[in-house]
C-alpha cells in the first residue's frame, strides 16, 4: 500500500494542546479513573469522531478503542498507547503514544488496506492512583484477576470496584475485554525512552528488543545492637555494614555484566534500607534492604540472583551476622518480535538515518501483548533521561521523526501481514 505522508507536526500541536487542557505548573493531571482523565478522553474522542470511517468503542475494562472499517480482512494491526499520567507527570508519557497512534490512523483510514487498524488507548498503564499498573491490558490478556486487586484502596480510601463502577466499569467483567484481541495478529508501540541511552549515543530513535526480567527482595540482615562508645570494632555485629557492603556488591556485579566486554544490559538497584534501633548511640543490630534486579535475559537474571545470594551470605559470615531472603515480586523478560524489530529498524532507519537497539527498563502494555501476539517498541529521545516528572522532555524534532517511524512502521506491519496471511 501507498505510505501517504503523516502531518507529524500537526501530532506535536496536539500533544501541547493536550498538555494545556490537562496539565499545568507543576505537570500532567491525567490520573486514570479521574476527572482529568476523563476530560482527556473525551478530547482524542472528539478528535477521533473527525476522521471518517473510525469506529469508537470502550471495551469492559474501560480501554477505548477505535477501528478502521476499510479493512479487507478482519485480522488487525493495533497502535496503543495510554492518555492516563502519573500525578504531576511530564507531557509526553502515554500520551505520545495516542498522539502519534491518532496521527497515523488519520492518514490510513481513508485508505483501502488488507488489515484492519486499530488504536487502543489502554486504561490505567500507570496505577498511579490504586498501584495496579497496566490494568487495561492486563484485564484484556486475562493476567489480572479481579480478586486480586479487589481489596485495592485509594490514599482517600476509596476502594478500586468503586472507583470503576463511577465510570461505568463492573470489576468482574474486566477480562471480557480480551475478545477485543480476538483478531489481533500484531501490537506497535510508541514511548518516549524514559532513560538516557539514545542521548548519551546523539541518536532520536531506537528499536525495543524486549522489556527487562525483574527479580525484587527483601534482603534483611540480624545482628546485635549495641552501644556505640562500649563496643569496639571488632566485636560489633552491626547489620548495616553487612547491608550496604552487600549493596556495593550487588552494584559492582551489573556494573561488571553491563560493561564494554559483556554488554549484559542490566541493572540492579537498592531502593530502600530501613535499620533498627536507628538511634545516634547505638550501632543497628536490624537492617532491611531492598535488591531490585533487572535484565533482558531470563538466564543472566538468574545468575545475577544467585551470585547476590552468595555475596551477601559470605558478607553475612564476615559480619557475624545472619541474613534471609523474601521475594517482593518478579516477572519474566518480555522478549519482543524479531520481524518486527527488523521492520522497526528499518523504518527508523528510513526518517532518521540510523537506529539502535536497546531493551526497556520500565514495563509498558506492550509487555501484556507479548504475550499474545507479535509485539514491538519505538523509542525516542528522552531529554536527561527523565519521566514522571513536569521536567520530561525530547526536542520537538524528534517528536516528528518519531510519528513518521511509527507510520512507516504500521505500513510495514500491514503488508507484512498480507503476504504471510
Amino acid at each position: 500500500m501507498q505510505a501517504a505522508q503523516v502531518d507529524a507536526r500537526r501530532a506535536v500541536e496536539e500533544l501541547k494542546e493536550l498538555a494545556g487542557l490537562t496539565g499545568g505548573p507543576e505537570g500532567a493531571r491525567r490520573v486514570a479513573w479521574t476527572e482529568e482523565w476523563t476530560k482527556a478522553r473525551t478530547w482524542l474522542r472528539e478528535k477521533l469522531d473527525e476522521i471518517e470511517g473510525i469506529e469508537v468503542e470502550v471495551d469492559e475494562a474501560g480501554n477505548l478503542w477505535a477501528t478502521s472499517t476499510a479493512g479487507d480482512s478482519e485480522k488487525a494491526v493495533i497502535l496503543g498507547g495510554h492518555l492516563d499520567s502519573v500525578p504531576n507527570g511530564g507531557w509526553l508519557d502515554g500520551a505520545l503514544n495516542v498522539i502519534g497512534a491518532l496521527e497515523v490512523l488519520r492518514v490510513l483510514a481513508p485508505q483501502k488496506r488488507p488489515v484492519t487498524l486499530r488504536l487502543v488507548d489502554w486504561a490505567d498503564e500507570e496505577g498511579a492512583r490504586f498501584g495496579r499498573s497496566l490494568f487495561g491490558s492486563a484485564a484484556a490478556t486475562g493476567t489480572l484477576k479481579p480478586d486480586d486487586v479487589r481489596g485495592l484502596e485509594d490514599r482517600d480510601g476509596i476502594a478500586l470496584p468503586n472507583a470503576l463502577a463511577e465510570h461505568g466499569i463492573d470489576l468482574d467483567r474486566v477480562n471480557e475485554a480480551g475478545k477485543q484481541l480476538e483478531n489481533a495478529v500484531a501490537y506497535l508501540e510508541l514511548h518516549i525512552e524514559q532513560g538516557p541511552v539514545l542521548e548519551r549515543i546523539d541518536l532520536p530513535l531506537g528499536v525495543v528488543l524486549g522489556t527487562f526480567g525483574v527479580e525484587r527482595h527483601a534482603v534483611r540482615f540480624t545482628g546485635q545492637h549495641a552501644h556505640s562508645g562500649s563496643t569496639p570494632m571488632d566485636m560489633r555485629r552491626d547489620a548495616f555494614v553487612a547491608a550496604a557492603r552487600s549493596a556495593i556488591e550487588f552494584r559492582d556485579d551489573a556494573t561488571r555484566r553491563d560493561d564494554a566486554t559483556r554488554r549484559d544490559d542490566v541493572r540492579a538497584t537498592t531502593g530502600f534500607v530501613n535499620v533498627s534501633p536507628a538511634i545516634v548511640t547505638a550501632f543497628n543490630g536490624w537492617c532491611e534492604m531492598s535488591l531490585d534486579q533487572r535484565a533482558l535475559d531470563a538466564g543472566v537474571l538468574a545468575e545475577m540472583l544467585e551470585t547476590a545470594k552468595e555475596a551477601s551470605e559470605r558478607v553475612a559470615g564476615e559480619e557475624n551476622v545472619s541474613v534471609e531472603w523474601e521475594r517482593l515480586w518478579e516477572i519474566e523478560p518480555i522478549p519482543f518480535d524479531e520481524g518486527l524489530i527488523s521492520l522497526a529498524e528499518e523504518a527508523i532507519n528510513e526518517v532518521a538515518g540510523e537506529s539502535h537497539r536497546l531493551p526497556s527498563g520500565p514495563l509498558h502494555d506492550a509487555a501484556e501483548m507479548a504475550r499474545l501476539m507479535p509485539t514491538v517498541m519505538l523509542f525516542v529521545k528522552s531529554l536527561k533521561g527523565l519521566s514522571h516528572t513536569k521536567e520530561e522532555d525530547t526536542p520537538e524534532e524528534d517528536l516528528e521523526l518519531a510519528v513518521r517511524a511509527l507510520h512507516r512502521l504500521a505500513v510495514k506491519t500491514m503488508d507484512l501481514v498480507a503476504r504471510t496471511a
